[in-house]
């Protein structure tokens, strides 16, 4: 009888609970899907009762991890602890005593990944990380695997659920992006200090694995332009809604004759694409793909179970190729590892997309012809515009346009002159567009 694989895992939090509850809930069906059983063997927490707790005696509970790292009686060790320091350390040291690696650390893979994909292939074991972007949605699968015949052209995705839950909130009850935080920290989806979700850091890791896995890049999460949705306004959103858009936050990046755009930004997509419809804490990714066209994955990004899927989905494949020549996996990052391209990442500068831009302005005649003048001077035109009807009493107006193709340092140019016109209150929104076609 073959022996179980054994497992340590670092971390038995919310997703480490989720991990040990599916492997153990679905023991019979992995069986059957890997060849072998997989089992939890030793867990390393700092919090030692609690942990013990969870496992009721059927795993040895360890508070130090690096012991679990090094254990000559673990094949596999998943990495549930999050951040960027002892995680790193830990994982390296894993791979250093010849351990396949599971994590769903994102942050740690757009960081370092570069650093400690080599130190695998070097030692000829595998790192796994479907988990680390969309939870339970197996994007990374379909890139690595499913997508592989295709040129990659672009993807495009809501990949932060914190954020889309807050968008969706000041879209259907008229919300105040204050109070939609608010909202989503009473409800657990937000944590007290938000700001890696809604400045789009999150989004921005998520994106630079995904890039590194559709162009053959290396991971390059500092060259990734990153804003995010604080600053977004009830108004613009109705105003994106009268036009027929919806705005999300969302990871782009595509392939151009120039470079790799690699971009997280607030974006108007028109209302009737699938991807604008989806709501609440759900994540959805579009990839574009030359010969299949575009697909789409939608499911839970987050949340114990859905991400513990996808933590033993990995456990599972690492099971099914642990025997096999290093050499005849399937690569990390999709491509072989002498293939990367040097390829270089776009600034947010020559980026060039399609442009909603609302203006406070005074209401006189002229104003419009001057702001068409300006954009006109800077390459831009524009597809559509809305000129509000003042309130009573008002002597200002909002002038929302969406423009054509634009490059993005133009749009910076035009913005700077049009801001210095004496009938322009305070700065202009600007927003970018994707048609997603």
């Amino acid at each position: 009888m073959i022996r179980p694989i054994r497992v340590g895992l670092l971390g038995i939090g919310t997703v480490g609970g989720g991990t040990w509850e599916v492997l153990n809930r679905n023991a019979g069906e992995i069986r059957r899907r890997a060849g072998r059983a997989i089992r939890i063997t030793q867990v390393a927490d700092k919090e030692v009762k609690k942990a013990r707790s969870i496992v009721k005696g059927r795993a040895k509970v360890l508070p130090d991890a690096f012991q679990v790292a090094r254990a000559p009686d673990i094949d596999i060790v998943v990495e549930l602890i999050g951040g960027t320091g002892v995680a790193k350390d830990l994982v390296l040291e894993a791979i250093a005593h010849g351990k396949h690696v599971v994590t769903a650390n994102k942050a740690l893979l757009a960081t370092h990944g570069n650093r400690i994909f080599a130190a695998a292939q070097k030692r000829g074991v595998m790192v796994a990380f479907e988990a680390a972007v969309g939870g339970g949605v197996p994007i990374i699968k379909a890139l690595r695997e499913g997508l592989s015949a295709n040129r990659i052209e672009w993807i495009a995705g809501i990949i932060n659920g914190t954020s889309n839950f807050i968008l969706s909130e000041m879209r259907d009850k008229g919300l105040a992006f204050d109070a939609a935080l608010r909202e989503a920290q009473a409800r657990g989806y937000a944590e007290a200090d938000p700001s890696f979700d809604i400045e789009g850091v999150d989004a921005a890791h998520k994106l630079t694995i995904l890039s590194a896995l559709a162009f053959g890049i290396p991971m390059q999460l500092k060259r990734a332009y990153t804003e995010g949705i604080s600053r977004l306004t009830k108004q613009d959103i109705r105003y994106a809604e009268e036009l027929g858009y919806r705005i999300k936050l969302l990871g782009i990046t595509k392939r151009t004759a120039q470079g790799i755009e690699l971009r997280v930004h607030p974006t108007l997509v028109p209302a009737r694409r699938l991807i604008a419809n989806v709501e609440g804490v759900m994540n959805a990714i579009l990839v574009k793909g030359d010969a299949v066209g575009p697909t789409l994955y939608y499911g839970a990004g987050a949340g114990a179970l859905p991400t513990a899927s996808a933590v033993v989905a990995d456990l599972i494949d690492v099971t099914r190729l642990i025997t096999a020549d290093p050499e005849h996996r399937v690569p990390h990052l999709a491509f072989q590892p002498d293939q990367l391209s040097d390829t270089p990442i776009l600034p947010i500068e020559a980026v060039r997309t399609c442009y909603y831009l609302r203006m406070r302005v005074l209401d006189r005649p002229g104003v419009l012809a001057d702001v068409a003048r300006i954009l006109a001077r800077s390459r831009i035109s524009i597809d559509a515009m809305v000129q509000k009807e003042p309130g009573e009493g008002e002597s200002r107006v909002d002038i929302v346009m969406l423009t054509h193709l634009a490059l993005e340092k133009d749009v910076d140019r035009a913005l700077a002159r049009i801001e210095r016109l004496a009938t322009v209150v305070g700065k202009v929104t600007r927003l970018r567009l994707e048609a997603l076609l």
